[in-house]
C-alpha cells in the first residue's frame, strides 16, 4: 500500500494511491484529520475498512510530503560505508522543521542568500507508532513505511558555525516523497538502492546495506534519548556524490531538475526555481 498526502480544490487530504489514482480517505466520516493521525489511529492494520471511496485522479491533486505535520524530523549524516572514509562510532544527527522541505512535483526554492543549494538523496523512515527505548531487534515493529527525501542543503550557512541548523532549514529546501510505501510492500530495506539524478545525470548511487548504522539502529538510539511518535521521521543518511562533494563542486540552479529515485518507493521530482526574497546583507 502507497499512502500519500495533497491538496486538491476542496482543501488538503489524504489517501490511498492505486495505479493513477488516489482513494481519498479523510473524506469518510469520523476520519482522523490527516495522515500522522491516521498512522496514530490505525497502525499496524493500515488498510482502510471502506472501500467505496472517492476516487481523485493523481495527475490531478497537488502532491505534499507524506507527512506534511511531522513532530520530529532526525536528519543523520556520514551513514555510509565508502572507501577511504572511517565509520564513526556514533552517528551526526541534527533536526529539520517540517517547511523545510516541499512535496513531489513542487518547487525547491534556490535562496537568494547563497549560491551553495546542494542535493542529498536520502531514504526516509516513518514511524507508525510512539516508540520509546526501544531495542534494535524490536524496532521494525514501529515503522508505517518509507519514502524518498532530498535533503536540501545550504551549504555555505551549514558552516557558519559547527551547529546545522540554518543551512538544513531554509524554506522549501529540500523534499520529501512522493508518498509513503507500507512496510508490508518492503519486508527488507536493506535490498534497495539508492540514486540521485540532476537533468537525467546520475550523481549518487548506492545500496542501502552500506549504511553504517542501519534503521534498527537509528530507532534504537534516537528512541533513547527522545520518544518517536506516529509521523515522526528518521531521515538516515546520503552517500557520496552530493555537490559539495565533487570537484569541481556542483550546486543546484534555477531550471534544475532533482530525482531521488529508491527502488520499490519510486522517485521524488522537483524542479528548482529562484526565491524571490531579496539578499540578506
Amino acid at each position: 500500500m502507497k499512502f500519500a498526502s495533497f491538496v486538491d480544490h476542496s482543501g488538503a487530504g489524504y489517501g490511498l494511491v492505486e495505479g493513477e489514482t488516489v482513494l481519498r480517505l479523510d473524506s469518510v466520516p469520523g476520519a482522523p484529520p490527516d495522515l500522522k493521525a491516521y498512522l496514530g489511529c490505525r497502525f499496524p492494520d493500515l488498510a482502510p475498512s471502506q472501500r467505496d471511496l472517492e476516487a481523485l485522479q493523481l495527475a490531478e491533486v497537488s502532491l505534499l510530503p507524506p507527512i506534511p505535520n511531522p513532530g520530529k524530523i532526525f536528519c543523520v549524516a556520514t551513514n555510509f560505508h565508502e572507501d577511504g572514509k572511517p565509520a564513526p562510532q556514533f552517528p551526526l544527527l541534527f533536526m529539520r522543521h517540517a517547511e523545510a522541505q516541499i512535496g513531489h512535483g513542487g518547487a525547491i526554492l534556490k535562496p537568494a542568500a547563497s549560491e551553495k543549494l546542494d542535493f542529498e538523496g536520502e531514504l526516509a523512515v516513518i514511524i507508525g507508532r510512539r516508540a520509546h527505548k526501544i531495542a534494535p531487534a524490536e524496532a521494525m515493529a514501529y515503522v508505517a513505511g518509507y519514502a524518498c527525501f532530498n535533503e536540501g542543503s545550504v551549504r555555505d550557512w551549514q558552516k557558519h558555525s559547527s551547529q546545522f541548523t540554518p543551512g538544513k532549514n531554509f524554506y522549501h529546501s529540500g523534499a520529501f516523497g512522493p508518498w509513503m510505501v507500507c512496510t508490508r510492500e518492503i519486508p527488507d530495506p536493506t535490498r534497495l538502492l539508492l540514486e540521485s539524478r540532476i537533468n537525467g545525470v546520475t550523481k549518487q548511487s548506492i545500496a542501502i546495506d552500506r549504511m553504517i548504522f542501519d534503521i534498527p539502529w537509528l530507532i534504537s538510539y534516537i528512541s533513547t534519548f527522545a520518544p518517536l511518535d506516529p509521523g515522526d521521521v528518521i531521515v538516515s543518511g546520503t552517500p557520496s556524490g552530493f555537490g559539495a562533494s565533487r570537484n569541481p563542486p556542483e550546486f543546484l540552479f534555477p531550471g534544475d531538475e532533482v530525482e531521488i529515485e529508491i527502488q520499490g518507493i519510486g522517485t521524488l521530482r522537483n524542479t528548482v526555481v529562484s526565491d524571490n526574497y531579496s539578499k540578506i546583507s
